[in-house]
């Protein structure tokens, strides 16, 4: 097999195994409405195997950051069936990442009175970007009861019931990266004493039940899941290796018998034992994402599918830079440089100006 073989993922057969990675881009609506410019950006990459969209939150307390894309409304789900549809038209598929932000976050973010975690233990390194554009240090944020625990699955739930019905192929639950999810596996952020912090197997519990229950609701074949063991970010301190390989086995055992679509795992060594022995425990498609430090170039896919470490790759910068990237990288075209200066921007400027190789800047309907 390889990078430009089809492959199939779930209830979908990709034409290629080129991933465009989730990627936070903040150009949503103030109140999280998806919009065309949106829409636009993602079909212009319709050509990669599959699209995860960035983050989008469950629910007004799970908000992360400013002008972050919402599952939450009636308006949240028009503006994803626009770019379902503009996906759709130009023959791609599409998964939307649900995405609890827990204690990466503020107030001033969530309109909410609190944010939440599985412990009352605050982020000390970096601070929120709140809406106005000035910094505040996270707050403490609530540690979840057990009934809260439980009523965060529902939104979960309830968010990938909306993107199916917006008409996006499946979700990608979002358990990496020190968000909501991640913070319960690591033990720097869950001190809890309850069946979901622990051991192992209990700081697992919460993602088990939840990719169970998104399963459940909307079949397990448009389900994903993301992973990104000791990746000691945003304070979800992961810093054991016996334990990582111990909570991560645990959290795969719990995922298998679901007959998920793929598991994601964003890690430096994705040939490494860690990574290989979570797909053996997986028993199904592994999407490699070793590029969070560091660009992942052509070369680098090319390999992870050549010599059999993963069955697709998720890719990020180059597919900001290249919205047809896929086509560039088959026949060794050069490439876009992407600029970082505007990843986080807002408007038109680094995300649908990227050329073509033709110079168009505007996506085609496929014939």
């Amino acid at each position: 097999m390889d990078l430009f073989s089809p492959v199939t993922l779930g209830d979908f057969e990709l034409p290629n195994r080129v991933v465009m990675a989730p990627l936070t881009r903040m150009r949503a609506e103030a109140d999280g409405t998806p919009n065309a410019l949106i829409a636009e950006h993602y079909a212009q990459r319709a050509s990669t195997g599959l699209i995860v969209t960035e983050g989008t939150y469950p629910s007004a307390e799970s908000r992360a950051y400013a002008h972050q894309p919402g599952i939450v409304t009636d308006a949240h789900v028009a503006g994803w069936r626009q770019v379902a549809e503009a996906v759709h038209a130009r023959g791609g598929h599409l998964f939307l990442q649900v995405m609890h932000g827990g204690r990466v976050s503020h107030t001033a973010i969530t309109g909410t009175d609190r944010v939440v975690a599985p412990s009352a233990i605050a982020i000390s390194q970096g601070e929120a970007h709140l809406p106005d554009g000035t910094k505040a240090p996270y707050p403490v944020p609530h540690a979840l009861t057990r009934e809260e625990v439980r009523s965060v699955v529902d939104d979960f739930v309830a968010a990938a019931r909306r993107a199916v019905d917006a008409g996006l192929d499946g979700v990608e639950i979002h358990s990496a990266n020190g968000y909501l999810l991640h913070e319960f596996l690591a033990p720097g952020s869950n001190h809890r004493d309850d069946e979901y912090g622990g051991s192992p197997e209990d700081r697992a519990r919460l993602g088990v039940e939840v990719a169970t229950a998104v399963a459940e609701a909307i079949g397990a074949g448009r389900v994903g899941i993301r992973i990104s063991p000791a990746h000691n970010i945003q304070d979800a301190w992961e810093q054991d290796p016996a334990d990582v390989e111990a909570t991560y086995q645990a959290l795969v055992e719990g995922l298998r018998p679901l007959g998920l679509a793929y598991l994601s795992v964003l890690h430096a060594d994705p040939a490494g034992d860690l990574v290989q022995g979570l797909r053996k425990r997986f028993e199904g498609h592994l999407m490699a994402n070793s590029g969070f430090g560091v660009v992942t170039s052509r070369q680098d896919a090319l390999d992870l599918i050549a010599d059999g470490v993963a069955d697709s790759v998720a890719v990020g910068r180059m597919v900001i830079a290249n919205p047809d990237l896929v086509e560039r990288w088959a026949d060794g075209h050069p490439e876009n440089e992407p600029n970082p200066a505007t990843f986080y921007a807002p408007g038109a400027t680094g995300y649908t100006d990227y050329p073509f190789l033709d110079g168009r800047t505007t996506a085609q309907p496929t014939a």
